[in-house]
């Protein structure tokens, strides 16, 4: 394509011998970068994650190449065919099914061979949920100074799954996974019961795509939001604004908490301030306390 082919493109180093790890769309054809393109078609062959899904995108945009097929399930194989290939001086490039590569997706195992085989690997921007829905955060991200963890597939194992919640309960930075629409009502009506009232979230559905929807709201309003069933169509990302009360606690202050946070569904304040006293070394006044505040913190 013509504007693909930009002088300012045709200045871009594109060293053989190298793998380029390339950012697709995430359901916008539109998205796809000059940059993309450039290395896209010139390439010697493309590693995908799925050569059927990317199949369309290439066929867009007039690249062909040869394509393999690099998924979870052959990662390291597909890695050692990609490493012969670099050892002929060819470039190659990885794409997988959207988005960028590595980020919930397969790359990470690819990228390592790569690099141990003494090869260069060169990341070609464009595309990611995670920033996209970044930076229509908001209020959010407002008051994290821009700090964020990203949690990547909600888990729905019950110990893992817990263990995250209680990650995010208590995190000072804004907390972000994606989930699908099979287990999104779920995961929201968990969130729902357990967070702050107050506490933001962000709620992203089909991002870059047609019937895209974004909405701010707070835990409080998650299950009136739920009621409309046409909400809960397409693939999600949330997130989580951070924990306000935990921001200047020490370590050993957060810890408490979370331990008085997660018995609190379960045990009196009595039963509680016993747990808290002979776990944590606490004396009996402090660890009562600490129960009535994780009492009270449920409540609001």
């Amino acid at each position: 394509m013509e504007f693909a082919s930009a002088d300012f493109l045709k200045q871009q180093d594109l060293p053989s011998g190298a793998l380029y790890m390339v950012a697709t769309p995430i359901g916008n054809m539109g998205d796809i970068t000059l940059r993309a393109l450039h290395v896209l078609n010139s390439v010697d062959g493309i590693a995908c994650e799925d050569t059927r899904h990317s199949a369309p995108l290439l066929r867009q945009f007039g690249i062909h190449k040869k394509c393999i097929a690099l998924h979870d399930h052959n990662e390291l194989s597909g890695a050692q065919t990609v490493i012969e290939h670099l050892s002929k001086h060819e470039r190659w490039a990885y794409i997988s099914d959207a988005g960028t590569p590595g980020i919930s997706d397969p790359g990470a195992r690819l990228v390592e061979q790569v690099q141990n085989a003494g090869y260069r690997v060169i990341p070609i921007p464009g595309v990611s949920s995670v920033s996209c829905a970044i930076s229509a955060s908001g209020s959010v991200m407002l008051n994290s100074d821009g700090r964020f963890q990203f949690l990547g597939f909600w888990p729905h194992k019950t110990k893992d799954r817990d263990a995250l919640l209680e990650e995010i309960l208590h995190s000072n930075k804004v907390s972000i996974f994606f989930e699908s629409p099979h287990h999104i009502r779920e995961t929201l009506l968990l969130l729902a019961e357990s967070l702050e009232k107050d506490r933001p979230l962000l709620i992203c559905r089909e991002l870059t795509k047609k019937f895209e929807g974004l909405v701010s709201i707070e835990a409080q309003g998650i299950s009136e939001w739920l009621e409309n069933t046409e909400h809960l169509k397409g693939e999600f990302v949330v997130l989580v604004g951070r924990c306000k009360s935990n921001t200047d606690q020490s370590p050993e202050g957060a810890s408490l908490n979370r331990w008085a946070q997660a018995l609190t569904p379960y045990l009196g304040s009595k039963e509680i301030a016993t747990v808290l006293s002979q776990a944590l070394g606490l004396n009996k006044k402090g660890a009562y306390q600490a129960a009535l505040d994780a009492k009270a913190a449920r409540q609001k």
